[in-house]
C-alpha cells in the first residue's frame, strides 16, 4: 500500500454506496465502545472515521490532506495518560513492532481508556481468501509479541494479516500475561457475508444497495459461527491499571 493506493482507496469510498453502507455498521460497533476523551485513530489512512466521531484525531504514518497528524504507533506524540481512545481500523497487522504500541498505549491512554482494533480474521472461509486472493501477505508463523530490530528493507505499509487472530485468538493468554494491565473487554468474529461480497475495494461488488440491510440482519446470527466464516475481528481492550 502507498499513498497513491489510500488516494484510490478514498475515490472508491465515494463512489460505491454499497462500501459506505458496510464501513458505516463497523464503525457504529466502534463508536459504542468508546469513551468520553480525546479519541486518535491510527492509520486512518482514508479518513472515513472523522464523519462518525466528531472531533477525532485522525492519523496515519504519510501526509495526507484529509487527515489530521503524521504519527507512528510505536512512537506516539502525545503525553502520558492523556488519552481517553485509540482505534486501529485496518492497521494493526501493518505495525512491524506490535509490543511497541502496546507499550505506547499503556503510557499515553489514562486509566480507563480504551483501545479499539478491527482487523481481518483468519477463520476457514477467509484463510484463502486472505491467503492467494488479497493483495497483503499472511505470515501465521510469526510472534508479534517478540521485539524485532526494525528490517532495513521495510515499506511503510507491510503488513501481515495474521497479527490479530494470533494475538487475541491463538497467544491470548501470552498478551494476557505481557500485558496485565490491559483487559481484554470484547471480542468479536464478525463480516462472515456482506464484506467478501462487497468486493472490498479492490474488486467488483456482488452485493446490490437493497440486499445490503437483510444481509447485515443475517450477519449478526452468522456470528455465531465467526470461527468458521468470519473475515473481521473486532477487539475491545482496555487500560485498568
Amino acid at each position: 500500500m502507498s499513498e497513491e493506493v489510500l488516494h484510490r482507496r478514498r475515490a472508491v469510498w465515494q463512489r460505491k454506496p454499497v462500501l459506505r453502507r458496510l464501513y458505516e455498521d463497523w464503525y457504529g460497533r466502534i463508536v459504542a465502545w468508546l469513551v468520553p476523551g480525546r479519541t486518535v485513530e491510527l492509520g486512518g489512512g482514508t479518513g472515513n472515521l472523522i464523519g462518525c466521531v466528531p472531533g477525532v484525531c485522525c492519523s496515519d504514518v504519510v501526509v495526507l490532506p484529509w487527515l489530521n497528524l503524521v504519527a507512528d504507533a510505536q512512537r506516539l506524540p502525545f503525553q502520558s495518560e492523556s488519552l481517553a481512545n485509540l482505534v486501529l481500523f485496518d492497521s494493526l497487522h501493518h505495525i512491524e513492532n506490535v509490543s511497541l504500541f502496546f507499550d505506547e498505549a499503556l503510557r499515553t491512554l489514562r486509566v480507563g481508556g480504551r483501545i479499539i482494533v478491527m482487523d481481518p480474521y483468519l477463520s476457514w472461509a477467509s484463510w484463502p481468501i486472505y491467503r492467494w486472493l488479497h493483495p497483503e501477505p499472511m505470515d501465521c508463523t510469526e510472534d508479534p509479541l517478540v521485539l524485532k530490530p526494525p528490517h532495513p528493507d521495510r515499506r511503510r505499509f507491510d503488513a501481515n494479516q495474521a497479527i490479530a487472530t494470533i494475538l487475541f485468538e491463538r497467544d491470548h493468554p501470552r498478551f494476557h500475561s505481557r500485558y496485565p494491565a490491559l483487559s481484554v473487554l470484547h471480542i468479536r468474529r464478525l463480516a462472515c457475508l456482506a464484506y467478501p461480497l462487497s468486493g472490498g475495494f479492490d474488486h467488483p461488488s456482488f452485493l446490490p444497495d437493497w440486499l445490503v440491510t437483510p444481509i447485515l440482519r443475517l450477519e449478526q446470527a452468522l456470528e455465531r459461527v465467526g470461527r468458521f466464516l468470519a473475515f473481521r475481528m473486532l477487539v475491545v481492550i482496555e487500560r485498568r491499571l
